[in-house]
């Protein structure tokens, strides 16, 4: 078939594209912003992309159009689909259809995690001989690319709560037909598209209705949203956790610059040491879902041992971009609370205790719920771990009603309030200036966004380049 996919750009579909392209697909795509990594995957895979949006980017003679969850109506692709009456799909429909149907489903799911614990897993079966396909919200270290296409019976898939289609308003995960699903957490999140935490538990509850009854579900112990659902699964549910009375539970553990040594507790009998090479007790907690999971698949425990402990990570997750003065620059897509909160902790590990080197947080409201309201005071207490705090001025704030939206300025003065060095650095120069001037050798950024941020990564790597203070004093420092 020919192809189009609006919204070719978002990881899912830059994902779906490559499995397309390796079936034999004719493709194009089109998207609004296209940055890195999902921009050189495409690029690699020699699929043109046009931007930004318009009509003429519509091949008429397209077989179909799969339309990504960021397009709705007024959108003047969408608009002309409609018009034309072209056949049009979504990327989850499509992806069970052409990929998962026939297939053995490991379907990862849960508010956090689910990149990291799904690139696990694809790395375990993968290093066990099971030749297994993944599609994958991010880069996988290990495989370079977010997606393929194997010849075993597995397909691992990210399982994201998110909404489908403008024309389908029901989570992407109910497409995926699980065998195995993996619930990791419930959190509330998604504030433009569920107004509370039991919408989002009944989202997850639809999952759980999916899992036949010879089906399993691994199930995270920590956290009480997920907890009170468990009972009402139809198969036989495992859990994970670091505290007593998970199924799967690490103890003994033993965190270190090379990652982290446990002992694996399953159903109580000591398992051994494992290794994982990946920092925080978050990761501990994706592994141990991963090591359920494929456990479930049929894959050993001796199998997985070596496969935990040579997981590379994924991009765009506590990733180092660079090295320069002695400045260490990392890129995470932490952009809720919890997973601040968590990913700091995790670099808190990797500071030399009683060091001179300090944690440099910088945070850019992206994502819809970021720049709300809603999570404003969760937000200030989430930066505790860090020593400095820069929140950017959020991406695109007028898509937030006035009332809703978060006040960049509000939040610095809550992180300040609780004992923390924070500032509001509207600009991304600006924010350069301000850091390359100030950082010292030992010294760890994180940029915390889950966009492009104005490509700060590489703007303040070659500013650390450059002797003494790069730039002008900034200009809207708060």
């Amino acid at each position: 078939m020919r192809i189009h996919l609006s919204g070719i750009a978002g990881t899912a579909m830059a994902s779906l594209a490559g499995l397309l392209r390796e079936k034999g697909h004719d493709l194009t795509g089109s998207d609004q912003d296209v940055y890195p990594p999902m921009s050189t995957q495409l690029q690699a895979l020699g699929i043109p992309v046009r931007s930004p949006y318009c009509a003429a980017n519509v091949p008429p003679d397209a077989d179909l159009v799969v339309i990504g969850n960021a397009l709705s109506r007024g959108n003047p692709e969408v608009e002309t689909v409609l018009d034309r009456k072209q056949r049009m799909s979504s990327m989850p429909a499509l992806l069970a259809e052409e990929f998962l149907r026939g297939r053995t489903c490991l379907v990862v799911a849960g508010t956090h995690g689910k990149t990291t614990t799904t690139s696990l897993l694809a790395h375990v079966l993968h290093h066990a001989g099971r030749d297994p396909s993944f599609l994958v919200g991010g880069v996988p270290v290990d495989f370079e690319r977010s997606y393929r296409l194997g010849g075993g019976e597995h397909f691992v898939v990210e399982g994201d709560e998110y909404d489908t289609a403008f024309f389908d308003k029901r989570p992407k995960f109910v497409h995926y037909m699980p065998d195995v699903a993996v619930i990791g957490n419930v959190e509330y999140d998604h504030a433009d598209i569920y107004p509370d935490l039991a919408s989002v538990q009944r989202a997850f509850i639809h999952l759980m209705n999916l899992i036949p009854r010879r089906g399993r579900l691994v199930a995270g112990l920590e956290t009480p949203a997920l907890r009170e659902l468990l009972p009402r699964a139809h198969c036989p549910v495992e859990t994970f956790g670091l505290g007593p009375g998970a199924d799967w539970r690490a103890v003994q553990v033993d965190p270190g610059a090379d990652g982290w040594r446990f002992r694996l507790l399953r159903g109580g009998r000591d398992e051994g040491e494992f290794r994982l090479s990946v920092p925080g007790e978050h990761n501990l907690r994706n592994a141990l879902a991963a090591l359920a999971t494929a456990s479930a698949a049929g894959v050993g425990l001796e199998a997985a041992r070596p496969a935990l402990a040579s997981f590379g990570g994924v991009k765009r997750r506590l990733e180092i971009r660079g090295r320069r003065r002695g400045v260490t620059v990392y890129d995470d897509f932490a952009h809720h609370p919890t997973a601040v909160r968590e990913t700091l902790r995790a670099l808190r590990t990797l500071l030399p205790p009683g060091g001179n080197g300090r944690l440099v947080a910088v945070f850019e409201p992206r994502s819809y719920t970021s720049r709300t309201r809603v999570f404003q005071d969760e937000f200030a207490r989430s930066f505790q771990e860090a020593d400095r705090v820069v929140v950017a001025a959020a991406h695109l704030p007028g898509k937030v009603p006035e009332k809703d939206r978060i006040s960049e300025t509000e939040l610095v003065r809550a992180i300040s309030e609780l004992g923390k060095d924070a500032r509001f650095v509207a600009a991304v120069d600006d924010i350069v200036a301000l850091l390359a001037g100030e950082l010292r050798e030992g010294d760890r950024v994180v940029v915390l966004s889950n966009g492009g941020f104005g490509g700060i990564h590489d703007k303040l790597l070659r500013a650390l380049e450059l002797p003494g203070n790069p730039g002008a004093a900034p200009t809207a420092v708060v």
